[in-house]
C-alpha cells in the first residue's frame, strides 16, 4: 500500500467513531449554535459558495447548507464520504465528492470560501496545499482555517500557520477559538481560527 493508500486507510477506520467528539459531531444543541454563530461571524453571507476540504462526515457541509449556503464537500476517505452523503440526505445546496484536499481537482476561481477544519496540520506540503486552495477563490475570497496544536503532540501552531499562509502568499489574522463552548469541555492547548486573503 503506498502512502496515499495507508492515509485513506487510516481515516476509513476513523469513520464510524468520527462524530463522537463533541466538536466532531455537534449533536448538543448548544455546541452546534456556537459552531454556526462563528461561521455566520467568519463568513460572508449565504449564499455565497463554500468548499469544505476535508470535509469528513459533512457536519460543517451540513451546517452551512442548513445555513443557506451552497457547499460542496471532500474528502479522500470513501467512508468518510459516505457517511457525509448519508447526513447530507435530502438536502438542498450540498454535495459531497471523493477526492484530496491537497489537490482538489475543482474550478478555479470559483468558491467565495475555502474552509478547513483540521486538516492542514496533516498536508505533507502545506504550502502548496494552501497555494492551491487560494487559486479556488473568487474575488475577494478567503481561507477559513480551523486548526490547533493539541495535547497529543500533533498539529500547527498558530504562528506556524500564519508562516504558512504568508509563504503561500496569503494575509492571515488569527481568532484564538479557546471558549470550551466550541469543545464541550475546558481545553489547555492552543485552537483557533484563521482567515486568510490574497494578499495581492
Amino acid at each position: 500500500m503506498d502512502h496515499l493508500g495507508a492515509r485513506i486507510a487510516t481515516w476509513d477506520a476513523e469513520a464510524a467513531s468520527f462524530d463522537e467528539p463533541a466538536d466532531h459531531g455537534l449533536s448538543d444543541p448548544a455546541i452546534r449554535e456556537t459552531w454556526l454563530r462563528l461561521m455566520l461571524d467568519t463568513l460572508p453571507p449565504a449564499p455565497a459558495r463554500v468548499v469544505d476540504l476535508g470535509c469528513g462526515t459533512g457536519t460543517l457541509t451540513l451546517l452551512l447548507a442548513e445555513a443557506g449556503y451552497a457547499v460542496d464537500g471532500l474528502d479522500f476517505s470513501p467512508a468518510m464520504v459516505a457517511r457525509a452523503r448519508a447526513k447530507l440526505a435530502g438536502v438542498e445546496g450540498a454535495t459531497v465528492a471523493e477526492g484530496d484536499a491537497a489537490e482538489p481537482r475543482l474550478p478555479l476561481a470559483s468558491y467565495d470560501v475555502v474552509l478547513s477544519r483540521h486538516v492542514l496540520w496533516a498536508m505533507l506540503d502545506p504550502t502548496t496545499a494552501l497555494a492551491r486552495w487560494s487559486a479556488l477563490l473568487r474575488p475577494r475570497g478567503r481561507v477559513v482555517l480551523v486548526e490547533g496544536c493539541w495535547s497529543s503532540g500533533v498539529g500547527l501552531t498558530a504562528a506556524r500557520t500564519v508562516a504558512l499562509a504568508e509563504g503561500a502568499g496569503l494575509r492571515a489574522e488569527v481568532r484564538p477559538l479557546d471558549d470550551p463552548a466550541y469543545w464541550g469541555r475546558p481545553i489547555s492547548d492552543e485552537r483557533y481560527l484563521v482567515v486568510a486573503v490574497p494578499a495581492r
